[in-house]
């Protein structure tokens, strides 16, 4: 009999390629940042934006002290949001049909430039309140291009594979700079007041124009055959036709109505109810956006879209009893507590429906269903907010930030009875789009439709 001969075994067993380890938890949630381009992004958004939290806090410390009323400090943020309503359809047009690299570049230099100029005013003490109405408007009209620019932008970035891990660190980075903003903008307002919070935002804006710039970006360009309008209504369309973004806008639309207006509201609690001055705003400011970032980073810790759709529907819910909650809260630290949850679930809530619809969109028209994102998130929030405003000069923030969250439970029971029936539409658009957030097809088919999740 022959002897098998060991050393050539040996020999295969050292040729075969040994098995590459799992990339660890940390490495797949930071997996969008081996793009160079997305690195540029973020490095220069983080700081920009802890600059734009900054300006927030400030300003509408700054109307509250001028003015001392709950229905002019929810105007502002009426004002502020308004024009993404009106103009955000003209903005996805633009993210469609024009280079997403120079839009961008356009509209993060003119927020440079309102910024330098409410902090000329704010330090010169020449500003008067409709000084700042009116700066708070041309900064939404450029958010309107803005938003629905810098979310389709991000495929450009990081190709199809890492896009829904890129919107989640996104989305962390967003509210990374949540937390630091309020906090630096309470200290610099009691100590040296709200016009230099305003000139660090200006500033700020450089680091994320100079990445814009440093970036090398292909940038499909789509050529419209149509008017403006045209596009306009082909984007509305289709989104009407399609069951699943319909449904998700529409329970973002109701969580913005309804449920975002504590965030305008909360210099009343920290002021009034809480005692806490300009130094417990920030901190409840900040408390919202830690736990927003865990939010964001829970999803981006995710390396596929199944059970996204759940995720909606329970933290929409959670979102609407942490309101409740914190409404009836007369202890501050309390109040700060309760805040982290009801941070991260609106976060885990945005976040994955703007996952959701940017894997199922086409990309011919990912500008302008994002300009629809757009419109619900922060287009319908300054009607919340002026509704939310009159309705607590009239029966006090606590009963209305408790009524907006009676209202997002209401939504979230309604999302998740219509769930089951919208998985067959969600399954079909995430294949064919490519997989985006990397579900092969067969786990998406691998189990019976009124089992499978999205």
């Amino acid at each position: 009999m022959t002897q098998p001969n060991l050393s050539d075994n040996a020999t295969a067993i050292d040729a075969a390629p040994s098995p590459q380890p799992a990339p660890s938890r940390f490495a797949t949630t930071m997996r969008a940042l081996r793009h160079r381009n997305f690195q540029l992004f973020f490095g220069g958004q983080l700081i920009s934006l802890i600059g734009t939290w900054m300006q927030s806090v400030a300003q509408a410390w700054l109307v509250y002290k001028k003015t001392g009323s709950a229905l002019l400090l929810g105007s502002v943020g009426f004002v502020s949001q308004f024009p993404v309503f009106l103009v955000a359809p003209f903005g996805g047009i633009a993210a469609d049909r024009v280079n997403r690299q120079r839009l961008v570049i356009a509209t993060q230099t003119s927020s440079m430039i309102l910024a330098a100029i409410l902090a000329w005013l704010t330090l010169t003490d020449r500003v008067q309140v409709w000084h700042i109405f009116a700066l708070a408007a041309l900064l939404g009209v450029v958010n309107a291009f803005d938003i629905p620019g810098r979310q389709a932008f991000l495929v450009d970035m990081v190709g199809r594979e890492d896009l829904m891990n890129a919107i989640a660190l996104n989305s962390s980075m967003f509210n990374g700079a949540r937390i630091i903003g309020p906090a630096v903008a309470g200290i610099l307002v009691a100590r040296i007041g709200e016009g230099w919070c305003f000139a660090a935002n200006a500033i700020s804006y450089i680091a994320v124009i100079v990445g814009l710039f440093l970036m090398n970006v292909q940038c499909e360009r789509r050529v419209g055959s149509g008017s403006p309008i045209d596009d306009i209504v082909e984007g509305f369309l289709w989104v009407n036709q399609t069951r699943i973004i319909r449904t998700l806008l529409l329970l973002l639309a109701l969580v913005s109505l309804v449920g975002m207006p504590y965030t305008v509201l909360m210099p009343i609690f920290a002021d009034k109810i809480l005692h806490g001055g300009a130094r417990g705003l920030g901190i409840l400011m900040g408390a919202t956006g830690v736990g927003a970032m865990f939010g964001a980073l829970t999803l981006a810790a995710k390396t596929g879209v199944k059970g996204l759709g759940r995720w909606v529907a329970f933290s929409s819910a959670a979102f609407g009893f942490s309101l409740v909650v914190f409404a009836f809260s007369k202890w501050f630290w309390v109040s700060v507590a309760l805040l982290l949850p009801a941070g991260y679930s609106m976060m885990l809530q945005m976040a994955c429906s703007n996952t959701l619809i940017q894997t199922m969109v086409p990309n011919e028209l990912r500008g302008r269903v994002m300009a629809l994102y757009s419109m619900s998130f922060m287009g319908l929030a300054p009607f919340g907010a002026l509704f939310g405003g009159a309705l607590a000069h009239s029966v006090g923030a606590p009963i209305t930030v408790a009524a907006g969250g009676v209202a997002c439970l209401i939504g979230a029971s309604w999302f998740a009875r219509t769930l089951p029936s919208l998985r067959v539409e969600a399954r079909r658009l995430i294949v064919a789009q490519g997989l985006a957030g990397g579900d092969p097809p067969q786990e998406l088919n691998a189990q019976p439709i009124e089992e499978g999740e999205s």
